[in-house]
């Protein structure tokens, strides 16, 4: 039979994630947070695990080359991925939030401009407020951009502010909560709902 498979973001939460998996009895041997390989079994061969960068993991469980996804919910945001999302494990827990340079106020003017990784939920933010905005797109250092005169504001995963406040920045509102979700793939959860059930269940009983 196809082993079901665990799509597993690599990064922060990635140690958390293992240890998750091992508390509900899901053991896969060479799994480590630090690891190259990208395959791992459990010792029947009934669950596959495979080690992917987060912003992928909705897009396998989406296409169907995973019937389990464990991944932050600022790459479900963004993917768009139609999937279900069945459980909250709890982890990485943090938020999205807009930050500007200390003094700064939130403007409610149209066309502000918006630096962010994170373009879909800067969108969705602002679009529920009515509210135009010019995104500039980044993939690091975001908070550089309001210091150099390339974005008037940020929206960008806040865990601690102590990266915002050593650069000046500060914390002008909070778009949401974000943690670490199980997320399935819509047609697994039809035809293999008793498997997926059953590792949904056992990581449900250990989530803290």
């Amino acid at each position: 039979m196809q082993p079901v498979t665990i799509a597993l973001a690599k990064g922060r939460p990635a140690k958390q994630t293992i240890k998750l998996l091992q508390n509900a009895g899901l053991i896969f041997e060479e799994l480590d947070a630090s690891s190259r390989k990208l395959v791992f079994y459990n010792e029947d061969q009934s669950v596959r695990v495979i080690f992917l960068k987060g912003m992928d993991v909705p897009i396998y469980v989406e296409k169907g080359a995973a019937d389990i996804g464990i991944v932050g919910k600022d790459n479900i945001i963004e993917s768009q991925a139609e999937v279900y999302e069945l459980l909250d494990l709890g982890i990485g827990k943090c938020k999205f939030s807009i930050a500007a340079k200390q003094g700064v106020s939130l403007s409610s003017d149209n066309e502000i401009t918006i630096a962010t990784k994170y373009p879909i939920v800067a969108k969705r933010y602002f679009g529920r407020k009515n509210q135009s905005i010019d995104i500039v797109k980044l993939n690091g250092s975001v908070e550089l951009a309001p210091l150099i005169g390339l974005a008037d504001y940020i929206v960008d995963i806040v865990e601690t502010g102590n990266t915002l406040r050593e650069n000046g920045l500060e914390i002008l509102e909070d778009i949401e909560t974000i943690s670490t979700k199980a997320i399935v793939n819509k047609a697994s959860f039809a035809t293999r709902s008793t498997e997926i059930q059953n590792i949904i269940n056992r990581l449900s009983t250990v989530v803290g």
